[in-house]
């Protein structure tokens, strides 16, 4: 029996079930999930379903029994503060969920009230929930830990410099006053210890992100036995890439101009090569560029979908595609581990000297191209297809594999909190 721990815990994250088009949610749901099961009681504090573009019913049931859930008041400037697509600039800082700040200090608050939480626990990558957090540990004197993912203000990101400004004090803000801030690589770490050089280099802990292992194992079983989903049952090759593209982080125009080169050359076509999108979140960007360079018979915007059938369509593709910039270099997507759960190659395009290329290619899964390299992406392309056509990519194993689980990540976040205690 497991001993009950007298510590209970705030979480703050705008990413919660049960929305749907953001694989980054499943890193606090295991989180949560296993803080729960080790007897914390965790309370987590996210936005409305108002203010998600996407969510399903479904994606309730993903939800722990054992874990309350405050939703806040939350609005998205874009959808409902804007009048004919236009809204005051400062109403989008430092995010546009910036009145979640107001509405989940207060949830917040309402929660300590009926049950004070020993430690407060924010995580990005929507900046106001940091801002909570620090807001709640001011009002309350509670601890905070914050759980930073990927680095917030760096060189050219943000562009505006009203959000870069916000970003940088609440980077101050978690040096000074966190027990210990989270990253997710350990070029992150570098980043930030560069960054703070005065900082103690324990304060910045590497807490992977990786694929829900429990989530991920019941999904593949479920979908193994739905005969009423459907596989892949095409000849020809489906590339897929499931999730949001940024326009900057993992501009895809390279790409785009890759595949309508090779088309008009021959060397592709759409009956033996189909790349999937799934999920874009920008696709009417991407459209207009496809239809521009005639490949939307090649490259497919396809809608969200709930997290069940997502896995279902990664279990049916040949192969996936992975983007990020150069910009990106100390991050590693979420799904990239995903990826390699379902043990199938990955066209990579982005810096090999970056934390994402260091992973994948030190797997022995990959063909790498700089993502604005159209020249390099052409070729990496074609040697993609042909590794996987004739068979020779050689997946890791199942130990290496698990090493990538969330449930790992989140044994090594429990210990750290108990260590606080």
């Amino acid at each position: 029996m497991k001993q009950t721990r007298s510590r209970d815990l705030l979480v703050v994250a705008f990413h919660y079930p049960p929305i749907v088009g953001s694989s980054g949610v499943y890193r606090t749901l295991s989180f949560t999930r296993h803080l729960a099961d080790e007897g914390y009681h965790v309370e987590v504090v996210t936005a409305a379903l108002t203010a998600y573009e996407s969510w399903s019913p479904e994606q309730y049931e993903l939800i722990p029994s054992n874990v309350k859930v405050r939703r806040a008041f939350a609005l998205e400037v874009t959808k409902h503060l804007s009048f004919k697509g236009k809204y005051f600039s400062f109403m989008s800082l430092p995010d546009n969920w910036q009145s979640w700040i107001l509405g989940g200090f207060f949830t917040g608050l309402w929660s300590a009230f009926k049950r004070k939480p020993k430690l407060i626990f924010s995580t990005y990558p929507i900046a106001s929930a940091h801002i909570i957090g620090y807001l709640l540990h001011k009002v309350l004197g509670v601890p905070w830990v914050a759980d930073l993912r990927d680095p917030m203000a760096q060189k050219n990101y943000p562009a505006d410099p009203r959000k870069k400004k916000i970003f940088l004090w609440i980077e101050r803000k978690i040096v000074e006053k966190c027990q210990f801030a989270i990253v997710t690589t350990p070029g992150a770490k570098a980043f930030y210890l560069e960054k703070f050089p005065d900082s103690n280099p324990d304060f910045w802990k590497v807490l992977p992100n990786g694929f829900d292992d429990k989530t991920f194992n019941s999904v593949i079983e479920s979908v193994s036995q739905d005969a009423s989903i459907s596989q892949n049952e095409n000849d020809k090759l489906v590339l897929l890439h499931s999730g949001i593209i940024y326009p900057k982080e993992r501009n895809p125009n390279a790409l785009f101009e890759a595949v309508s080169e090779l088309k008009i050359a021959g060397e592709l076509s759409a009956a033996t090569l189909e790349i999937r999108l799934r999920a874009t979140g920008h696709d009417e960007i991407y459209a207009k560029r496809i239809a521009e360079l005639d490949i939307a018979d090649i490259i497919k915007l396809e809608p969200t979908i709930s997290y069940k059938e997502a896995i279902a369509e990664m279990m049916s593709a040949d192969g996936f595609l992975l983007m990020q910039s150069q910009g990106c270099n100390h991050q590693i997507p979420a799904k990239s581990y995903e990826y390699i759960k379902l043990k199938k190659p990955i066209l990579g395009l982005m810096p090999e000297e970056g934390d994402t290329g260091q992973l994948i290619s030190n797997l022995n899964i990959a063909e790498l191209a700089p993502l604005d390299d159209k020249d390099k992406t052409k070729e990496a392309l074609l040697r993609f297809i042909q590794r996987l056509t004739d068979n020779e990519f050689v997946m890791p194993a199942d130990s290496v594999v698990n090493s990538y689980s969330r449930s790992a990540q989140a044994v090594e976040l429990t210990k750290l909190i108990d260590e606080l205690e």
